[in-house]
């Protein structure tokens, strides 16, 4: 029987403190008040000092309230039955279906063993060409996507939800606007991909403890669901509120602040988690897409600038698009030859063809006199933001490198791209003036027929006349 303690020595906040020994960091308690039974984690030890945060947090509860250690971590369900249900940052069903209390599992565990990992070679296929095209994802990969408030970053993650070529989706929210919980259950529903996705989601109104509570179950349940051979996307969104929950106990438990008031271990929390995405040898794979918004658009705040440290590129969304310039895939390498012969060479040119875009633009914009050259970078630059770049497309792999070609075409000669001969031969769209001219050439027969026999007639009329011409 675990031991029950009678007295709180401090309420701050969601966090209490007791006199405890015996106790572990990470385990949970029961904390009973007059207002029933809450959950707690500890999170921090100092001598017989115990703290811990409830996660309903400590309204209600008073220093004479008991609280009962239950020696294991936090844990979550696991089972297939998961699959179309929405839960709570802690685990509880939000869709009021049923509870699961059966193959409990813990959270919150360490990364995977290097040595059970085998370097990411498949390709994971989203629909968005800027992505699949131009920074390809990649299985076992950890990209943030870096964007401001306002941006329709919760619409991308839908999108790839909807079209990723995964096996599981498993959406984690932190501090979501209800609007946004909402967007994501309905869009997903509607479009029949709920029944491949698990939800966890805390709302801005639910306690903060939540909160940080939603990457460690999502993430739990994902690993499982990689054992058994299942490619998963796991796709997380905020990062940067749950960065800002994380600040908020550490000032509560009057930690000393680092950067920004954030607590010391911001990069090793971060990293805890960014590390679960893992491809298992002989086994399934945890891919992580995350977003995290960048207050004032500042890339040196401590969230995004400790995220670049541990993740393998980023996507910048800015403007509704994902721009090519700094976004970058660093393991696009290990699946972008692999796809199709001119992948490698489509992505240089369109990338370095854009750049010379966006120096005529600037050019244009200090009144300098444009060239025929120029003309073809703004027609060109144009298209690509057109066709490539805006959200709204949607098309495969293929498809998209097949309308590089045709922009290519359409824009300029050959030789201005600088793309090599084997390539060109290969994969250059013929030019349009050629159709006209290879259907006259197939339907040459015909056309030299009717014209015979126009002349034919013409011969008749003129012998008549000269036969009535007296």
């Amino acid at each position: 029987m675990n031991k029950v303690y009678h007295r709180i020595e401090k309420i701050a906040g969601s966090v209490i403190t007791i006199r405890a020994s015996g106790v572990k960091n990470g385990e949970l308690a029961e904390v009973t008040s007059r207002h029933g039974v809450s959950l707690a984690n500890v999170i921090r030890l100092e001598d017989d000092m115990v703290s811990l945060q409830v996660f309903t947090g400590t309204r209600g509860i008073g220093t004479d309230s008991k609280v009962r250690f239950l020696g294991r971590p936090m844990q979550t369900a696991f089972s297939d039955a998961l699959m179309g249900r929405i839960f709570n940052g802690i685990g509880d069903p939000r869709d009021k279906g049923p509870a699961f209390q059966d193959n409990m599992i813990e959270i919150g565990g360490p990364s995977v063993n290097p040595a059970k990992r085998i370097i990411p070679r498949n390709m994971v296929r989203t629909g968005i060409p800027m992505i699949d095209v131009f920074n390809t994802l990649v299985e076992s990969q950890k990209l943030p996507i870096f964007s401001v408030a306002g941006e329709p970053y919760n619409n991308v993650l839908a999108r790839i939800a909807l079209q990723a070529e995964v096996d599981v989706i498993i959406l984690g929210g932190m501090g979501l606007k209800y609007d946004d919980y909402l967007f994501f259950r309905d869009t997903l529903e509607e479009n029949g991909a709920l029944s491949r996705s698990v939800m966890f989601v805390h709302t801005a109104a639910d306690p903060t403890v939540e909160c940080l509570m939603v990457p460690d179950v999502s993430l739990a349940v994902a690993e499982q669901f990689a054992l058994q051979d299942k490619r998963v996307l796991v796709l997380l969104t905020d990062m940067t509120n749950f960065a800002d929950a994380m600040k908020e106990i550490a000032i509560t438990m009057e930690q000393i602040p680092s950067n920004r008031g954030y607590p010391g271990d911001l990069y090793s929390q971060l990293a805890s988690r960014y590390e679960k995405a893992v491809d298992f040898e002989g086994s399934g794979s945890i891919t992580i897409l995350a977003v995290t918004t960048m207050p004032g658009d500042d890339v040196t705040h401590p969230v995004p600038d400790n995220t670049g440290y541990i993740t393998e590129g980023q996507f910048y969304l800015r403007n509704g698009r994902i721009e090519p310039f700094g976004s970058l895939s660093r393991l696009k390498q290990q699946v972008n030859g692999k796809t199709r012969d001119d992948h490698r060479q489509i992505m240089n040119t369109m990338i370095q063809l854009y750049a010379n875009y966006k120096e005529t633009l600037e050019k244009q914009s200090m009144g300098f006199r444009m060239s025929d050259w120029d003309g073809k970078l703004l027609r060109y630059g144009e298209r690509f933001e057109k066709e490539l770049m805006a959200l709204a497309v949607n098309i495969p792999l293929e498809e998209a490198l097949d309308l590089c070609w045709s922009i290519l075409n359409d824009c300029f000669e050959p030789a201005e791209t600088g793309i090599p001969t084997k390539l060109i031969d290969q994969f250059w769209p013929k030019k349009k003036a050629d159709a006209p001219r290879a259907e006259s050439a197939r339907s040459g027969d015909g056309e030299g027929d009717e014209t015979k026999e126009e002349e034919k007639i013409e011969e008749k009329v003129a012998d008549s006349k000269k036969e009535k011409a007296p």
